[in-house]
């Protein structure tokens, strides 16, 4: 059976080369246009990407002994050097960058994929080499969301990373949605179903993404895809797919409040 941690490090590969054709489609224009991210161009979302593919590898190889852990201020000289960069030289830039973090992920033994145990950076413990992948996949997926919807406004996930997604973040980075969530903007708590799929949202004392059994209140009808976005603030009324709707304790509009996005 194919591991949580290959399939995640194949979905970054597919991500990659899609986030690589659709550069290659860009015009210079839309280059340093609007991006699904509400105050980044399309270009700066690709120098996003690729400045935290800099600093993810450089502690990734930190951590595992390939390489000097970065200094304290590693970060803020590598986003200093990416945000001076021309829009073409960040987004070129941007597929060196990836490329590099992506390969080094393939070529981890497998051996490495069940034993290693890494901390970003920002929790008390460290993480298996999956949760890793798998926060790189959050933020590669919806910021591949962003660049897209620049050029096609009914852009979704794709089936394999919202699936993967939906897994991780049921799972070892569920976290992410307790620094996100703003739970004091619903009234009761809330277990909305989201139909045809095993996962429900729960707001309650915190904000949970689970396939946990538990008697639903509402319901979001649509593709899972849309309901992953709405976790991240990228569910809008303009980026809303025809007959997605909430039914129950909860309104669509509420679920937007309780997450609004990065």
């Amino acid at each position: 059976m194919t591991t949580l941690a290959v399939r995640t490090i194949a979905a970054l590969r597919a991500e990659h080369d899609g986030l690589v054709a659709a550069l290659d489609a860009f015009t210079p224009d839309q280059l340093v246009g609007p991006s699904g991210a509400a105050e980044w161009t399309v270009a700066q979302v690709y120098s996003h990407l690729g400045s935290g593919a800099e600093i993810g590898l450089a502690g990734f190889r930190g951590q595992i002994g390939e390489g000097d852990a970065p200094g304290p201020d590693f970060n803020q000289h590598v986003w200093d050097r990416w945000n001076a960069l021309s829009p073409d030289a960040q987004a070129a830039a941007w597929r060196e960058s990836d490329e590099a973090w992506v390969a080094a992920l393939e070529a981890l033994t497998p051996e490495q994929h069940e034993t290693i145990q890494v901390n970003p950076g920002f929790l008390p413990e460290p993480i298996s080499l999956a949760s890793l992948a798998g926060l790189r996949l959050n933020e590669v997926a919806f910021h591949s969301w962003d660049i897209r919807v620049a050029a096609d406004r009914t852009a979704g996930l794709t089936s394999e990373s919202a699936g993967l997604l939906a897994e991780h973040l049921s799972g070892g980075i569920g976290f992410l949605l307790g620094f996100i969530a703003k739970l004091d903007v619903v009234s009761e708590p809330a277990v909305v179903d989201i139909a045809g799929t095993p996962y429900r949202i729960v707001l309650g004392d915190e904000a949970r993404l689970t396939t946990e059994p538990a008697t639903a209140t509402a319901t979001f009808d649509g593709p899972l895809e849309a309901a992953l976005r709405l976790l991240v603030g990228r569910l809008s009324p303009s980026y809303t797919p025809t007959g997605v709707k909430v039914t129950g304790n909860v309104t669509l509009d509420d679920l937007r409040a309780v997450f609004p996005g990065f």
